[in-house]
C-alpha cells in the first residue's frame, strides 16, 4: 500500500456520502499537499547536517539564483512563495547563522536588502551536491518527456489558480 491511499479511500468514502464531490479535482490538489509534505522532509533530511531547513534552503536558493545575491524582503516573499511575516523570520534566523546580511537602506532606513554572505555562498556550494543528488532520487522513474508534461501541466494548473 501506497502512502497516498488512505486518502483515496477517503476520497472514496466522501463520494458515498456526496455523490457530486468531484474526485477528480479533489485528488490532483490532495496528491500536490502529499507530493510537497514528502518533499519538504525529504530535503529537511538532506539539509539536516548543514543545520537548515527546507524553508530556509528555499530562501538560500532563491538569493543564490538573483543576480548580485540580493534581493529586498517583498522580493524574496514572492520567489519563495512565503508570507512576509516568514520571511522576517526564516531571514533573522538565516542571519543570526551568519548565512545572509541584511542592509539598510541610506536614503531610507525602512528599506532593507538581503544579501547572501560568503558563509552562505560557501554552504551553498556544500550542499548542492547532495540537493541535486535528492533531486535526481525523486524524479528518477520519469523519463525526460513525463518531467516536461509534467512541468507543463502543473504550470498550466498553477496559472489557473492565479486566475481565479
Amino acid at each position: 500500500m501506497n502512502s497516498f491511499q488512505p486518502t483515496e479511500q477517503r476520497l472514496a468514502v466522501t463520494l458515498r456520502h456526496y455523490p457530486a464531490f468531484p474526485r477528480e479535482p479533489a485528488i490532483l490538489v490532495r496528491l500536490v499537499k502529499h507530493i510537497y509534505k514528502r518533499v519538504h522532509d525529504d530535503a529537511n533530511a538532506v539539509l539536516k547536517p548543514w543545520g537548515i531547513s527546507h524553508p530556509e534552503y528555499n530562501i538560500l536558493m532563491m538569493m543564490y539564483g538573483t543576480e548580485g545575491y540580493t534581493l529586498n524582503p517583498s522580493q524574496l516573499a514572492d520567489a519563495a512563495g512565503e508570507k512576509s511575516a516568514n520571511i522576517t523570520r526564516l531571514s533573522n534566523q538565516l542571519c543570526d547563522k551568519g548565512l545572509i546580511e541584511r542592509t539598510a537602506s541610506d536614503e531610507d532606513r525602512r528599506k532593507v536588502t538581503l544579501t547572501l554572505s560568503k558563509a552562505g555562498l560557501a554552504m551553498i556550494g556544500e550542499f548542492l551536491p547532495a540537493i541535486c543528488a535528492l533531486l535526481e532520487r525523486q524524479t528518477a522513474t520519469l523519463k525526460v518527456a513525463e518531467m516536461a508534461q509534467l512541468e507543463k501541466l502543473l504550470k498550466k494548473f498553477l496559472d489557473q489558480l492565479e486566475q481565479s
